[in-house]
């Protein structure tokens, strides 16, 4: 069944530090299109879902942080159908590898880290000891480019071909490329092509089709869409409405010569059983913690509402 690998819960969006939130605020289409990222908006979202996967956030550089435990907190509520993945920056007060071992011990099951937001090389040294924890420790890491979060955020790192070299030294690292690296998709799809244990999945493109119908095709062209996992971005757009574009992508070239991607491929992706091919470990101790309210709300925003 359906695991969307790329979904989070916020109290406001000052989670992701002030110029994350100004920036929200900038893009907005209409002052009321807030997006709501509560616990209650997020359980009714997922029912079409098998699984689904949580992402905290940390960077030093933004000040922002959604932490290891309020994700823990949220994804004990429903342990048969919720996983955490614990958000990390090599470069913060904690040493890496000591926050991942934290976020084990709370029952979370992968790292995702942010290069840009965060302004760290990836191949720092802070990134390369947290790497190789999670390689020991068959822990996947999930690289988001979050290059337009704010301007402060560090776009030089974000490029997927910085990965080649992490790569290279851990072969058995499990990493997954949120958005296939967007903006740079041509990268992104080299990297599967040339690492077999790179995914991509297709978090933020579900929202561009044009952009999802050129990741998707050259994935296939490449021989790598066996590689594309499903995530729905969500809060900005739900498994439904991602589900959807995924199967009406070809429509785009409908009445051209442009070449299709097979709809069995699109059905693929769609049911692809990520939580194995990730080797996701629902217990990872032997005492998960037990559900817990979600904490560090914004000074003075009530919980599941966000920041304007």
């Amino acid at each position: 069944m359906t695991t969307d690998l790329h979904t989070r819960i916020w109290t406001s969006t000052r989670q992701f530090g002030e110029p994350v939130a100004e920036q929200m605020r900038r893009r907005r289409i209409d002052p009321w299109d807030d997006h709501s990222a509560d616990a209650d908006d997020h359980a009714e979202a997922m029912t079409p879902v098998g699984t689904a996967v949580v992402l905290g956030f940390e960077s030093k550089l933004l000040g922002g942080s959604i932490p290891h435990e309020q994700v823990a907190g949220y994804v004990g509520r429903a342990p048969d159908k919720l996983m955490g993945f614990a958000g990390i920056d090599p470069t913060a007060d904690t040493p890496p590898v000591e926050s991942l071992e934290r976020a084990l011990d709370l029952g979370l099951v992968g790292v995702t880290v942010n290069p840009a937001a965060a302004g760290f090389h990836p191949t720092h040294t802070g990134a390369m000891a947290l790497f190789e924890a999670c390689q020991e420790r068959g822990v996947p890491v999930l690289i988001e480019s979050g290059t337009i979060m704010a301007r402060e955020a560090r776009m030089e790192f974000a490029r997927p071909v910085l990965l080649d070299e992490v790569l290279r030294e851990l072969p058995d690292l499990k990493l997954v490329l949120g958005a296939f690296g967007d903006p740079w998709l041509v990268e992104g799809v080299a990297l599967l092509a040339k690492h077999p244990n790179v995914y991509a999945d297709l978090a933020g493109l579900t929202a561009r089709p044009w952009q999802l119908f050129n990741a998707l095709l050259m994935s296939h062209q490449l021989h790598a869409i066996d590689q594309v996992l499903f995530g729905s971005n969500f809060p900005f757009v739900t498994p439904e409405q991602a589900i959807k574009t995924i199967y009406s992508v070809n429509t785009l070239t409908q009445g051209t010569q442009l070449p299709s991607v097979p709809r069995e491929q699109l059905r693929s992706i769609v049911e692809r059983d990520t939580v194995e091919l990730l080797g996701l470990n629902r217990k990872t101790n032997n005492d998960p913690p037990a559900p817990q309210p979600l904490e560090h709300r914004a000074q003075g925003q009530p919980a599941g509402k966000v920041a304007s």
